[in-house]
């Protein structure tokens, strides 16, 4: 009997989904070139875990997101890959059943991309390269994106026959106004890196030689400021957008309240009446 082939052993999901903290700054890398980045469910739900994480973590003041190599940055879904096992189904039963794609869609992308927008540091976003699907939706859910003049977006579900997933009809009108928003989604096409400026998709275009040196120095900014303050004040920032005057109002009391009691706000009224620079601890 021929020997059996030996199978390969999964990709793990831990080098494919990088993560380190250095110097107060988390740097989290899709390294899947060979997929343009995509992700799978496992690297997917692995992403939104480390953002969850990094909320909790003290050490942690800002975050750098970025892709593996510089063609892509994030090219959406694997398509193919396993998705997480199903429970098991009573005989007779549809291979899927009422719920079970709304139920994907909530657990996995919104999850991920919520991920983001409730992360309690900022999120700068390093677009090294093509920026497609749910990808486009990945980068601009972070607080600051730097894009490399090579780097594109599509909103490349139209050409698919699919309708846009991962929180895009939700966060493009908001970013370039429904009109420009409804031409990126309804036709689909290559969004350059001149345009996305022009039109308020990004915080910066640089040459691709200078996108890691220039996240970094945003980065860097934020290991200066007061953590706790950053992180409410860009909550109080994503709630004004579908708040009333009354409700944002209401939230901002409330979070000066919560700021009043930290080591940081302390800090600075100390620093300002002694006429220094302030330190700030991050809690």
């Amino acid at each position: 009997m021929a020997a059996a082939e030996p199978t390969a052993d999964p990709p793990d999901v831990d080098e494919q989904i990088r993560y380190e903290v250095d110097g107060g700054i988390a740097r989290l890398t899709i390294n899947a070139p060979e997929q343009g980045n995509a992700l799978t469910p496992a690297m997917r739900d692995r992403l939104a875990d480390r953002f969850f994480e990094i909320s909790e973590d003290l050490r942690v003041r800002a975050v750098v997101l970025r892709g593996s190599g510089d063609r892509h940055f994030c090219t959406g879904a694997a398509l193919g890959s396993a998705q997480r096992p199903s429970p098991p189904k009573p005989e007779g039963a549809p291979e899927r059943g009422p719920g079970d794609v709304a139920r994907l869609i909530r657990t996995g992308w919104q999850r991920l991309v919520g991920s983001i927008l409730d992360c309690e540091r900022p999120v700068i976003c390093a677009v090294n390269g093509t920026a497609a699907g749910g990808g486009m939706q990945l980068a601009l859910a972070c607080d600051i994106v730097v894009m490399a003049d090579t780097a594109k977006f599509i909103e490349v579900f139209v050409r698919r026959g699919i309708m846009p997933d991962a929180g895009g009809a939700y966060i493009l009108p908001r970013l370039v106004g429904l009109h420009r928003a409804k031409e990126l989604l309804l036709l689909g096409e290559d969004c350059s890196a001149v345009e996305a400026d022009r039109i308020g998709l990004v915080n910066r275009v640089v040459p691709a030689s200078e996108l890691d040196a220039t996240a970094d120095t945003f980065a860097a900014k934020f290991l200066t400021l007061p953590t706790r303050a950053v992180s409410l004040t860009k909550k109080l920032a994503n709630r004004s957008l579908e708040s009333s005057r009354e409700q944002s109002f209401s939230d901002e009391a409330d979070f000066q309240e919560l700021i009043s009691a930290t080591a940081d706000m302390a800090e600075g009224l100390d620093a300002f009446r002694e006429r220094r620079s302030p330190e700030f601890k991050g809690w």
